[in-house]
């Protein structure tokens, strides 16, 4: 499980109190097909692997945010899916296919503290396959993160730049 705390500008988006904003989550990763099968009949016959996010919620604690992912992960393999579905557009749909996206909207103030991102694995045939030995075998993916206000003219960018120290690239020109 990989844990993400956002470079958020919480003090500007408890600042907005219950003006609406919008969050987007992406995750994007390659699978791996299932060697010799075809078909989407069993779980475990065509993907190699899954990946699923979850994002905690206001009020929750890291600690309990980690807790809630594992139980998750434990019971993926019945209910997939999110808890806490209901604050999101498309919640348990999400996690189909190598590219999982929600969008997540509400109150300024309630987004200022979901400001941790948690990327875990679930099953695919790397696990059901033991002879093949892929089941220790890392996977890369992409996070992108992005909020949204439509009503609101406000910098979240410069905070964000600022703690996360993003450089501006500078073309040195030579003249001789």
């Amino acid at each position: 499980m990989h844990l993400y705390k956002l470079p958020w500008p919480s003090d500007e988006l408890s600042k907005l109190g219950e003006k609406l904003v919008t969050m987007r989550v992406t995750v994007s990763y390659f699978i791996e097909p299932g060697p010799g099968e075809v078909g989407w009949d069993n779980r475990y016959r065509y993907a190699s692997h899954a990946l699923r996010f979850e994002v905690n919620g206001p009020g929750e604690s890291e600690g309990e945010f980690v807790q809630r992912i594992n139980k998750q992960a434990r019971d993926d393999g019945e209910h997939p899916g999110t808890e806490g579905s209901q604050r999101w557009l498309i919640g348990r749909a999400r996690n189909v296919g190598s590219v999982h996206s929600d969008i997540w909207q509400g109150q300024a103030a309630e987004l200022a503290n979901s400001n941790i991102v948690g990327i875990y694995p679930s099953v695919g045939w790397w696990r059901e396959r033991h002879n093949l030995k892929r089941w220790n075998k890392k996977t890369r993916y992409a996070l992108i993160v992005s909020v949204y206000s439509p009503e609101i003219d406000i910098d979240i960018y410069t905070p964000v730049a600022t703690q996360v120290r993003l450089s501006v690239p500078v073309e040195i020109i030579v003249n001789h």
